[in-house]
Parts: C-alpha cells; sequence; structure tokens
C-alpha cells in the first residue's frame, strides 16, 4: 500500500475517532439533560446523521480495499449508531411493523425521528441492519420524489407513525389527491369523524394553502408573540399541552408539477420557509421543492430510497402496513378524541426539572388535568393557607392525596417543602414514603409519617403540639427580624432554614372525638396552627371520608373559615357550601377544586391520575431519595400496631452513659416509648429523695415483665448497680430468668427465700434494685418490711421497682384504705381502668383512661401533672 493510501487510511481513521466522540458526547449528554427534549433531539439528530456520512466515507474507503484495519473502529461506529436510532426514535416511531403498536407520549416528550426502513452496512464479515431515520414533526418537510408506488408506501408509514406517536388530536391532515380524489391514503378516511382529516378537492387548493399562511401569521402573532421562535420551543418551556395541533398538508401531485399556479407556488415556498416554527409540515410528491434547510429530500427507486439525513447510504424502505390497520388505528384514535382524552397519568404530573421552584410565596402544583387535558394547579400560600378535603369512602381520596403529595415533592426540595403526614384510618397510606423492608428509599421530604393511629389520638396531638412549637420558633425569629410572614422572614434571614410545613391529616375527625380533654386541646391547637399558621408557612390539609368529620368543625366558625380551599370527591357532603352541588354530579375519579370557602362559582373539575400504582411511586420516590441531600434523615415512622422494642444503647452489653436530657445525674429507668415525634423514651429518674419507687400494675404479665425488664437493663447500662429479683409469679419465671441471664450482677429469689431477701438489703453506696414480680402475692407477713423499704430505701439508694395485679392489692400492701401512698412516686398502669387509679392520681375520680393492648398510662409524681400514654418496649419475648 502506497503512502497516498496510508495517508487516505489515516484521515479515515481520525474521521471515525471524530464520529465517535460525537456519539458518546451525545449520548452522555442525552442521559444526562433527558429533560431539555428539545435540545437533545437536535443533538441526537445531527449525530446520527454525522454517524451515517461517517460510515458511508468508511464504505467508500472499504471499497477501495484499504480500509481493512478499520474493522474495529466501525463496528463500534455502527454500534453507536443503533444506540442512537434507538435514542431518537423509541416506541413507535421506530419499531418495525409487524411489532408496531401505538405509543402514547409522556407530556414532556417531543418527536424526535421516524423510520423508513434500514441502512445495511458491511464491515469485514459482518453486515449490520441499522435503522434509517428521517425528521419530521418540529424538524423538517419531507419532499418525496421518485417512483410513485414506492413514494405513497413511504408516505403512509411516515404518516402513521406521526399519528401514532402522539396524542389523538395532536395532529390534523389535509390531502391533497387530485388524481385519485383522495384514494391513495384512503386507509385514514376514518380521521375525518373526528375533525382530523380533510380531503381538498381538486379545485380547493389555493383556499388551503391560504389558510396555512394566515394561520402561520396568527402563531407568530399570538402564540410566539416575540418571546419564542417556535412552537416546540414553548412547549419544551411549559408543562400544559402543546398550544397548536401539528398540521400536515400532503400534497399528491404530478411529477411535473405543472398543476399548481404561479400564486400557489408562492404560497408554498413561503409555506417552506416559515411552517415547521409553527408546526405546519408539507409532505410533497412528485415536485421537487427548492432547497431549503427544512425540506428533507426522498428520492425512491424500486424499494431502495436516499435521502438528506441517510446521505449515499442506500435505504431499504420498509414495505408500508396494510390499508386495514391503517383504518383500524384511524378508528380508535376517533373515538378516543370524542370520547375526550384520556385523564393524565400520575408521571405526567412530574415537571420537566426536579425541585425548580421556591415556595417562599406559596406552593403550587397539579393534582390532576381539566377535560381539555390541561393540568389544573393547587395553591397553598397566603391565600388559600390551609386545604379540607372530603369524600365518602371509595372515591379516591387517598389516591387525591397521593397526587398531590407526588406533584408537590418533585417540584419542591427538602429545603423548600417539609412533610408531615397522619392518617387515623386502619390502614398504612403513609409507610410508603418512610424506609421499609423491600424498599430502603424514602421521601426525603417527608420528616413523620403515622399509620394505624386509630386507637393513638395521643400521637395526633403530639404532632400538633410539634407544629405549634415549630409556630413559636417562627414568630420568635421573625420578631427579631422584624418580619410579618414567610416570604420576608426567608428574605431577611436567607441562611435559615425555613422550608413551608405541610402537615396532612387524613380521617382527622378521630381527633374531635369525644368530649374529653384531648379532643379539647386538638380544637385548641388546631385553631391556633389554622389562624397564626398561614403567615409562618405552615399548612394544614384535613381529610375526611365521614361527614361527622366536618361536622365537628362546622361548629367551630373560627376553625372551619380558615379552610378557604375545599376539595370535594364524588358524593361528599358538606365540604362546598349548601348551595354548591358540584359534587354530588361528578364521576368517579374526579374532584371539584373551590378556593373560595366552596361557594358556588368558583369550582373547577379536575380528573384524578392514578396515583396509587406502587411501582410509579417508587420510580418517582427513588428519583428524588437519589437527589437527598447529604444531611437528609430518615423520616420517623410511627405504625400503632408496631411494638417498639427495647433500644440496644439501653442495655447492659451497650454500656453507653445516660443520655437523657433531663437535669441532674440520676440514674434514669427507661419504661417505654413516648407518644410523641421524636419518639423519646419515657424515663423514670430514681434519685436520692422519697418516694423514688415505681408500681407497675395491671394483670398482663408480659407487658409487666417488659416494663420492669426494660427498666432493669437500662439501670444496668448506666454504670454499677446491685439487682434482687423476687419472682412470686410463675408465669413470669421465664421473663425473670431471661432477664437473669443478661443483668451483670442480679440475684434470684422465689416466695421461699423473701426472708434472705430483705436481710441482705444492706446500704453499701452501690444503687441497689428491688425487682418485685406480683409483690402482692407476698401476702401480709411481709408487708411491715415492704413499707419500711418503700419509705426509707430510696435515701439509701435501695429503689423497689415492683409489679402489683391491682390497685387495692397495693393499697393493702401500703396500709389499707386509709393509707398514704406517697412512697410511690410513679406508677405504670396497664389494664386499669381510670377510676380506679383515683387513689395514686391527682385528678379526682382518677384519670380518664380506657385501657388498651401494648399501651400503659405513665405518672411521675415530681415530673407530670397529669399521667401520658407510654407504649411499653418489647424486651423479652421469644423473637427478641
Amino acid at each position: 500500500m502506497g503512502s497516498r493510501s496510508n495517508a487516505l487510511v489515516a484521515v479515515v481513521r481520525q474521521e471515525l475517532a471524530e464520529a465517535r466522540g460525537t456519539a458518546r458526547a451525545v449520548l452522555a449528554a442525552a442521559e444526562s439533560a433527558r429533560s431539555e427534549a428539545q435540545r437533545r433531539k437536535k443533538l441526537i439528530r445531527e449525530a446520527y446523521a454525522t454517524c451515517l456520512a461517517q460510515l458511508a466515507e468508511a464504505r467508500d474507503a472499504a471499497r477501495q480495499d484499504i480500509l481493512r484495519r478499520t474493522h474495529a473502529e466501525a463496528t463500534t461506529l455502527t454500534r453507536n449508531v443503533a444506540s442512537l436510532a434507538a435514542l431518537s426514535a423509541p416506541g413507535a416511531a421506530g419499531t418495525a411493523w409487524r411489532y408496531w403498536t401505538p405509543t402514547e407520549p409522556d407530556r414532556v416528550g417531543r418527536p424526535g425521528l421516524l423510520r423508513i426502513g434500514t441502512v445495511a452496512y458491511a464491515a469485514g464479515e459482518d453486515r449490520t441492519k441499522l435503522p434509517a431515520l428521517v425528521p419530521f414533526l418540529d424538524h423538517a418537510h419531507l419532499n418525496v420524489l421518485g417512483s410513485r408506488p414506492d413514494a405513497d408506501e413511504v408516505i403512509s408509514g411516515l404518516l402513521l407513525r406521526a399519528l401514532g406517536t402522539t396524542r389523538p388530536g395532536d395532529v390534523r391532515l389535509s390531502i391533497y389527491d387530485p388524481e385519485h380524489l383522495g384514494g391513495t391514503l384512503a386507509g385514514f378516511a376514518p380521521l375525518g369523524n373526528a375533525g382530523l382529516l380533510q380531503f381538498v378537492s381538486p379545485g380547493g387548493l389555493s383556499a388551503v394553502l391560504d389558510d396555512l399562511v394566515e394561520h402561520i401569521c396568527r402563531v407568530n402573532e399570538s402564540v410566539l408573540a416575540g418571546e419564542y421562535s417556535s412552537l416546540a420551543e414553548l412547549t419544551a418551556a411549559t408543562t400544559g399541552p402543546r398550544p397548536e395541533p401539528w398540521r400536515i398538508v400532503v400534497l399528491l401531485l404530478d411529477p411535473g408539477g405543472g398543476d399548481l399556479t404561479d400564486a400557489q407556488s408562492a404560497q408554498l415556498m413561503r409555506i417552506v420557509r416559515t411552517g415547521v416554527a409553527c408546526g405546519v409540515h408539507l409532505v410533497v410528491r412528485g415536485r421537487e421543492l427548492a432547497p431549503h434547510p427544512t425540506v428533507e429530500r426522498i428520492v425512491t427507486h424500486d424499494g431502495t430510497a436516499t435521502c438528506d439525513t441517510t446521505g449515499r447510504l442506500e435505504v431499504s424502505l420498509d414495505a408500508a402496513p396494510p390499508a386495514d390497520r391503517i383504518a383500524g388505528f384511524c378508528r380508535t384514535t376517533a373515538e378516543r378524541l370524542r370520547a375526550g382524552p384520556p385523564p393524565a397519568r400520575f408521571a405526567d404530573l412530574e415537571p420537566a426539572k426536579l425541585w425548580t421552584e421556591s415556595s417562599v410565596t406559596g406552593l403550587t402544583a397539579p393534582i390532576g388535568d381539566s377535560t381539555d387535558g390541561s393540568l389544573v394547579p393547587v395553591l397553598l400560600g397566603d391565600d388559600p393557607p390551609h386545604a379540607l378535603i372530603g369524600g365518602p369512602s371509595g372515591s379516591g381520596k387517598t389516591n387525591l392525596i397521593y397526587a398531590w403529595i407526588g406533584s408537590l415533592t418533585a417540584r419542591y426540595s427538602p429545603g423548600e417543602l417539609a412533610l408531615y403526614l397522619l392518617d387515623f384510618k386502619e390502614g398504612v397510606s403513609f409507610a410508603r414514603f418512610a424506609p421499609g423492608p423491600r424498599d430502603a428509599s424514602w421521601l426525603p421530604h417527608v420528616r413523620l409519617a403515622g399509620v394505624n393511629v386509630n386507637g393513638d389520638r395521643e400521637f395526633g396531638i403530639a404532632l400538633l403540639r410539634h407544629l405549634a412549637e415549630e409556630l413559636r420558633t417562627r414568630a420568635q425569629a421573625a420578631k427579631r427580624f422584624e418580619a410579618t410572614k414567610l416570604a420576608e422572614l426567608r428574605a431577611e434571614d436567607p441562611d435559615g432554614d425555613w422550608p413551608r410545613i405541610v402537615a396532612v391529616i387524613d380521617e382527622f375527625q378521630v381527633l374531635l372525638a369525644g368530649r374529653d380533654a384531648l379532643a379539647d386541646e386538638a380544637v385548641a391547637l388546631l385553631e391556633d396552627l389554622a389562624r397564626r399558621g398561614r403567615s409562618q408557612g405552615i399548612h394544614l390539609v384535613l381529610a375526611s371520608q365521614d361527614v361527622s368529620g366536618i361536622e365537628a368543625l362546622w361548629g367551630r366558625s373560627g376553625l372551619i373559615s380558615q379552610f378557604t380551599l375545599r376539595i370535594a370527591l364524588p358524593k361528599a357532603r358538606r365540604i362546598l357550601a349548601e348551595n354548591n352541588l358540584a359534587a354530588a354530579v361528578i364521576p368517579r375519579f374526579h374532584a371539584v377544586v373551590n378556593a373560595d370557602s366552596g361557594v358556588a362559582g368558583a369550582n373547577t373539575v379536575v380528573r384524578l391520575p392514578d396515583a396509587g400504582d406502587r411501582s410509579a411511586w417508587r420510580a418517582l420516590q427513588r428519583k428524588l431519595w437519589g437527589k437527598r441531600p447529604a444531611s437528609c434523615e430518615p423520616p420517623r415512622l410511627f405504625d400503632g400496631d408496631a411494638v417498639p422494642r427495647l433500644p440496644a444503647m439501653y442495655r447492659p452489653a451497650g454500656r453507653v452513659p445516660d443520655r437523657s436530657s433531663d437535669v441532674g445525674s440520676s440514674p434514669g429507668a427507661v419504661l417505654g416509648e413516648r407518644i410523641d415525634v421524636a419518639a423519646r423514651p419515657a424515663r423514670l429518674r430514681l434519685g436520692r429523695m422519697p418516694g423514688r419507687n415505681l408500681a407497675v400494675l395491671g394483670t398482663r404479665t408480659d407487658e409487666a415483665c417488659d416494663v420492669l425488664a426494660a427498666a432493669a437493663l437500662s439501670l444496668a447500662a448506666q454504670g454499677p448497680a446491685r439487682f434482687s429479683i423476687a419472682c412470686l409469679d410463675p408465669g413470669a419465671e421465664r421473663a425473670t430468668a431471661r432477664l437473669m441471664a443478661e443483668l451483670p450482677r442480679a440475684d434470684w429469689y422465689a416466695r421461699a427465700d423473701l426472708d434472705d431477701l430483705f436481710a441482705t438489703l444492706a446500704p453499701d453506696g452501690i444503687p441497689h434494685y428491688v425487682l418485685g414480680y406480683a409483690l402482692d402475692a407476698a401476702g401480709p407477713a411481709y408487708r411491715d418490711r415492704l413499707r419500711a423499704l418503700l419509705a426509707d430505701g430510696p435515701e439509701q439508694r435501695l429503689h423497689v421497682l415492683g409489679w402489683w395485679r391491682s390497685v387495692p392489692r397495693l393499697r393493702d400492701d401500703l396500709g389499707g384504705v386509709g393509707a398514704r401512698l406517697d412512697t410511690i412516686g410513679a406508677w405504670v398502669a396497664l389494664d386499669v381502668q381510670g377510676p380506679e387509679l383515683s387513689p395514686l392520681s391527682p385528678q379526682p375520680g382518677g384519670p380518664t383512661w380506657y385501657p388498651r393492648r401494648r399501651r400503659a398510662l405513665f405518672f411521675d409524681r415530681s415530673v407530670h401533672r397529669t399521667p401520658e400514654v407510654i407504649i411499653p418496649y418489647e424486651v423479652n419475648s421469644d423473637h427478641t
């Protein structure tokens, strides 16, 4: 091989390397900037054409037998071309006809290239067929020349692909076929029933061309209005539907082109120059159009073709799909259009770019679309500040909440939005937003999720107290900066952490049920949050399927008047104003959105997407989870049906120091988990003060044993301590044996050993804890010594942690009906009714307490004004 050939080889290799680099760069850009659809399509289309041109040059060089050593480079290049083709013509745009089905685009998807056949490329002994693609919608006019039968098949295939990759109604056809009077493309005739197809008569071409020119002028003047260069750019910059449909005009002309007048030719050229930017596209057969950057030329001949995009590479044309298949597709499209556009999908609520919105002035996100397909945004801000959602069972309330949460979290980052979610009905609606055994991801915006809390109104109160504390913190910060609302505070304190807070409480009426202290506190907290929260960026979303929940609010005008945003699902009652009957007539999967306190005339009917699909939610959540900041922590999940286990830090093996925030150095016995937002332990300080003893009351053996075991293990984890365990109930022997095995210094006593127990209780400076299981079984013979231990022991660092099976038995052990119970400074009540606790409670008649499994009432005289509900830890069960 001569020096001239070597130089040519070097040039071709350099061109192949450059083409590979271009392809790789485009692939990387397409992966990292999918939301920039218009730019991506343009880059891929240019790279696809560039790679094909390079392949043509490589083919020509190979034919001269000088490129044998570039086989590996050519193979890599063909793979890149195939990848680019798959990206630019996915689904119905590039699938072979035998596998072809329509592809519904998403709302941010933009047209790409369309397949007309394949390009064969031989590299060594390998022969590769690559998709041959041409630009069309938003890219080019098509000028199809050459063999008429082949040209007609190319046009039929391109029109079907264009219709199959767009939504029904987004493309409108006009066909001018003077020779066969529309028969050439008769398969598309069913579109005429939906107003999507017009067959132009032989004398009607001038009117059609004039109408298109006027349409282009109107789009430039009224739609683009100098702000955008094209409809494609405008659509890419907005989240709504395309403002104007594509208009495709098919001109099936004679090869000579003599059937056009000079005026028609002039109008045609105006459309060539300006139509693509305004969504007007020409498909011209038989007449050669003047060269223009927007014209894609396709020349057919005996089943093959060449075109501008594929260059010198010959295309093997795909056979057109059968006419009956085209007609069937067009009938289906017309029927769908007459039925109206389908509702938005959950994915359609997602914006083009995640986390780009600011919540300074409020939160705006769509929850569905209107009947014309445009997304309907819902606002939470200074006005309206709070929302009320209502609908009977099965009307789609949870689905609506899912859609709203998904739309909000896709638009606002965790620094702009914080969510607190509480579900009072029996279920786990919000559990998917927290890490689980099947999916470790979580929704980064969620700070707290409560599920199965229908029996734990206390947790609802805990959430409201937490929000009230946050409101106080924000109000103080606003006062320091002389700000009156959140927008001003964030402007004055740009480095502060002030996201807008949305608290969703489903079946909120549970909080207001009953006439007790919890209901009174819930109302007071809700009224304060609703009244003052709007200015500090705290928004409440209350939902109920039972009209009684709404009735609980109607008697409190100061509270209900703050909820000016009303969302009523089908058959919802008392959400809207009495004379507003819109909720009674809307169909399923719809909602009435009213931002004017439900008054008639302010309704917007929204079609809701299916937001309950777990796979769709998981796809969005994992994307958001992957973008979470490094400082983002998993949300607190409170499950009313789950029993918390004693944390390892409170076991002797952990040997960690006491981490309580309480003041003082006295050891703290952990008894269970408090029902609050932070999941803090309920702790009993056992200092050298009178009455520092504990009584566990009730007949539930397993829970009583768990309370005493948690207390003992947590005390042992804090430092040197001695334990004496007196087990007087055979049912507790297994639990005490397990506890003995874990305590570092413990002695075990049966009922026959009680004399030995009291004989060994000499103070030695080390805390000594007497754990008594069923102490009431000791009998009258030991009551005097037990009373003395309870009265004098704490000051000598001797403390009794005892279990009595009823309050009367405890009272008998302490001296009878008239005896003082001061030696019991703290108690935990299990299955004991509230009135039975009257002798131990500061409340006359005892606390309001209805026992339930795995809940206990804890009272410490030195800390509490009223008892609090706790959850006994699971400590020594078989699976722990």
